[in-house]
């Protein structure tokens, strides 16, 4: 898939399952934009709102680039000004959700407070998105993705070298996982309820929460017996020699995950591990060996004949690609996992759906780009954006 200039800024907004909603976000970094962008990838209209000759909240040479504000409109405005907040109000009036990522009472001061939101439209739904969440003891610190993921317990159990500090999980685990996609989970569903109570209501979404409940399985594989406080001593953590990335003659490396006995045959069938060394499957105490007569057997082959040997079978096996290759696989092109957008490639719209197929998202814009057009599409009237714009509301 192809988007080409003759695609709107929103894209295609009649298609998704979410078409005819309509929120406001006020822009931040990271798991906010991430959230808008999956709300308007299904065909949500989202307004970005910047602030007025704020700095960008990127540091990139083109806006085209920041992928995660694709196919919105952005209105640029000047919160200082009393005009401007009641502006703000107008359209949060006609909204039926907004999200923010500021800091706790941040929105407070600027004047549009779930209180004073709801008094304008007590179905509005209001996502907030912080680190630490709304309240507790580090509710107003500073804080990323990687305290945020430290303080979930989920941070320590990451890694294959136990005397190492643990790796960098990317921004991935915390920002987007337990954010972002938490946040965007919260507005469904209480966009859902309001549809029966007539109500609206604030989602406090803390990305130490949500990194806590992405964890969910561990906890009870830890309670339960299953699972070692100390990092690389499981099954699932880089420990067992079936579950494990290896180094190929070429230099690359390939993925293998077969936990199932079934599994763990046929990849042992395919690679020729018939010592019989390899029938303790679950022997713990055997594992750093057996991990060793894996890798041995792995470097004498590149990946791609690795890949052809095994690709496709119950093997449990992918090649471990980098950004490049990860666009040109088969499996990606045939799902188009990938599109281009303004000649920048980028993770198609997820997840799928067979009557409502999600929108194609439109590029990238500019802070305040859309100002006027938004405001009349909102239904603002011409005398009200005039003044705004006399005043320097906007």
């Amino acid at each position: 898939m192809s988007v080409n200039d003759g695609v709107s800024e929103r894209g295609d907004s009649s298609r998704g399952p979410l078409a005819g909603l309509r929120l406001i976000e006020f822009v931040g970094l990271g798991p906010g934009p991430f959230c808008a962008m999956m709300l308007a990838d299904m065909g949500a209209e989202v307004v970005r709102i910047h602030a007025k000759n704020g700095k960008p909240s990127l540091d990139l040479l083109d806006t085209r680039f920041d992928v995660m504000a694709r196919g919105r409109r952005s209105l640029a405005i000047n919160l200082k000004q009393a005009a401007a907040v009641d502006l703000m109000l107008s359209l949060i009036a006609k909204a039926d959700g907004l999200i923010e990522g500021f800091r706790p009472g941040v929105m407070e001061r600027l004047g549009l407070s779930p209180e004073v939101c709801f008094k304008h439209n007590p179905r509005l739904v209001y996502g907030r998105m912080t680190g630490w969440g709304q309240y507790g003891p580090l509710a107003q610190a500073a804080g990323h993705d990687l305290n945020y993921v430290a303080l979930s317990g989920a941070l320590h159990a990451m890694g294959n070298d136990p005397e190492t500090p643990p790796p960098i999980p990317l921004n991935l685990v915390g920002d987007f996982g337990g954010g972002g996609m938490m946040l965007a989970f919260g507005i469904v569903c209480a966009l859902l309820e309001a549809q029966k109570s007539g109500k609206g209501q604030v989602i406090d979404a803390a990305m130490t929460d949500g990194t806590a409940l992405l964890t969910a399985m561990f906890r009870g594989f830890k309670d339960g017996g299953a699972w070692k406080s100390q990092r690389h001593a499981n099954f699932l953590d880089g420990a067992a020699h079936y579950y494990d990335n290896y180094r190929c003659a070429d230099g690359k490396y390939v993925s293998v995950g077969a936990i199932e006995p079934k599994f763990y045959a046929l990849l042992r069938e395919k690679i020729g591990a018939t010592d019989s060394v390899f029938d303790a499957q679950d022997d713990q105490t055997q594992w750093p060996e057996l991990k060793k007569k894996i890798a041995a057997i792995f470097i004498t082959r590149s990946s791609d004949e690795w890949c052809a040997l095994l690709e496709g079978t119950d093997a449990c096996f992918a090649p471990v690609l980098d950004w490049d290759e990860a666009v040109t696989h088969p499996h990606n092109q045939a799902r188009q996992t990938f599109i281009s957008i303004d000649d920048v490639i980028q993770p198609a719209p997820a997840p799928r759906f067979s009557r409502t197929p999600a929108s194609t998202p439109g590029p990238v814009a500019s802070a305040g780009q859309h100002t006027e057009s938004i405001l009349r599409d909102w239904g603002i009237d011409q005398t009200v954006i005039a003044a705004c714009r006399a005043t320097d509301a906007i």
